[in-house]
């Protein structure tokens, strides 16, 4: 459940992250000394520490904070050409490092209001540019943006009760209230992440404990509605009953594909985005969760078969898929996310995606299909409780008016290696997350991607991870 920071540029300076960590331990200081009663703390007294800082399961405020810093590297690997848009193929290293401040006050028991800063530098390997499922979740694909903090997410939640039997709920940076109604409607508006809330997976969803691709942690097909660093506006629904959700988005889309401008006039861009969450019982006492997706995305997006057709006709020195008037299209696609839990300590996990792939990539990335499958286990097995490790198998595809669009030379956001040798982009990825002591981890990753870009006479290649994370 984290956004995207892609090729930021290297600061010099980590005076705002200073600044940020400031804050929250003299917030967590000034509100320990003014609450009364002493809050419960976060755990019980036999189960480890997993923050810096106990945290109030009954305070009407929360305050948190984590520090993800990914270092990267891969070696060389071969290459038959390269183009602007392509993963450079002699060795290099980049490293990431975002540091979030979460903020929440609970105005009633049901009425919450979320603030988020956050701020974001280092970099991606090659500019996040050259793969379809980038290696790394925690970079965005603009290397302009400033090292400022900025506001990550602006909250407003609200519960309507619609039973009186109670079920309780584990309080975290979105959530406040402990117990909530079976049977209830939330509604949120405001900044957030829309995968915050829609395709959430538990094995696969998380960069700073779990899987570090783009399309491990995200359905890789799902457009979803996001500015460069993943955010976006948006009002959401949901209606909860005892084993099943059903939620709906309306957010705002970018202006120009993966930009950082939000377009708030709803007759040219909008993207609307339903969700089915099923618990059924299948498998006993098994915890199973089933969710499918759909999205539909109003855009002044480009067409690939018109930029293939204008380039041939030679109006265009190359494929352009922005070189267009402005108008308003409509791109849409589908998604399933499943998770099963084994036993205790293991777990299965898969989607699948599709989009219809006629309309540019816009938002997220350069997929039109993906299919993934993997799983994780904790470490109770060899007496680390807090460990886990974990692996997933992906397979993402383009669609036929895609794939001739980079044949010929055209350029998106991510892929452009000035031509194609199409095969589908594979990958392969292991972790394993350890915990050191209170709210402070440590995880090694491998990524294995053939044919990145899909392009067969490019790789493969191999990219090694460490990640270095704090919880306060």
């Amino acid at each position: 459940m984290t956004a995207r920071f892609v090729g930021l540029k290297r600061t010099s300076s980590a005076l705002p992250y200073w600044v940020l960590t400031s804050i929250l331990l003299c917030s967590l200081r000034l509100a320990a000394q003014n609450e009364i009663p002493q809050p419960a703390p976060e755990t019980a007294p036999d189960e480890p520490a997993v923050t810096m800082f106990p945290h109030s399961r009954t305070a009407r405020w929360w305050i948190s904070g984590q520090d993800n810093i990914i270092f990267q590297w891969h070696p060389s690997f071969h290459a038959d050409y390269t183009g602007p848009n392509s993963m450079r193929s002699h060795g290099e290293n980049a490293t990431s490092h975002v540091a979030t401040l979460y903020t929440g006050l609970a105005l009633t028991k049901t009425t919450e209001i979320f603030l988020d800063l956050e701020e974001a530098a280092g970099g991606g390997l090659s500019d996040a540019l050259g793969l379809a499922g980038f290696t790394n979740l925690d970079v965005v694909r603009n290397p302009t943006l400033g090292k400022s903090p900025y506001l990550s997410r602006g909250i407003f939640r609200q519960i309507v009760p619609l039973s009186h039997e109670m079920v309780e709920e584990e309080r975290n940076p979105w959530y406040m209230a402990t117990e909530v109604p079976v049977r209830r409607l939330e509604f949120r508006f405001g900044k957030m992440g829309v995968n915050d809330f829609f395709d959430a997976n538990d094995p696969g969803s998380d960069s700073h404990f779990q899987f570090m691709n783009w399309t491990a942690d995200n359905n890789g097909a799902y457009d979803y509605a996001a500015d460069t660093r993943g955010y976006s506006v948006m009002l959401l629904a949901e209606f909860h009953d005892r084993n099943w959700a059903f939620r709906f988005g309306e957010a705002l889309m970018p202006t120009v594909a993966n930009g950082i401008d939000l377009q708030w006039n709803l007759r040219k861009a909008r993207g609307e985005n339903y969700e089915l969450e099923l618990h059924p019982k299948i498998a006993g006492q098994r915890s199973t969760t089933i969710r499918p997706l759909a999205y539909v995305n109003h855009a002044n997006m480009g067409v690939y078969r018109d930029a293939i057709n204008d380039y041939l006709a030679g109006r265009t020195k190359v494929p352009d898929i922005t070189a267009h008037l402005e108008r308003t299209t409509v791109k849409y696609g589908f998604g399933i996310n499943m998770q099963q839990q084994v036993n205790p300590y293991f777990r299965l996990f898969g989607r699948f995606g599709w989009n219809e792939g006629q309309h540019e990539s816009y938002a997220y990335t350069e997929v039109d299909q993906t299919f993934e499958i993997g799983a994780d286990h904790t470490g109770d097995g060899w007496k680390r409780k807090l460990d886990k490790v974990g692996a997933v198998f992906i397979s993402n595809a383009i669609k036929s008016d895609h794939q001739r669009y980079l044949q010929l030379g055209g350029k998106g956001f991510l892929l452009g290696d000035g031509g194609l040798t199409y095969g589908r982009e594979t990958i392969e990825e292991a972790y394993y997350n350890a915990h050191i002591w209170r709210g402070i981890f440590s995880g090694v990753d491998l990524q294995h991607i053939n044919n990145p870009g899909y392009n067969q006479v490019r790789g493969p290649v191999t990219v090694v991870s460490v990640r270095f994370h704090l919880e306060f």
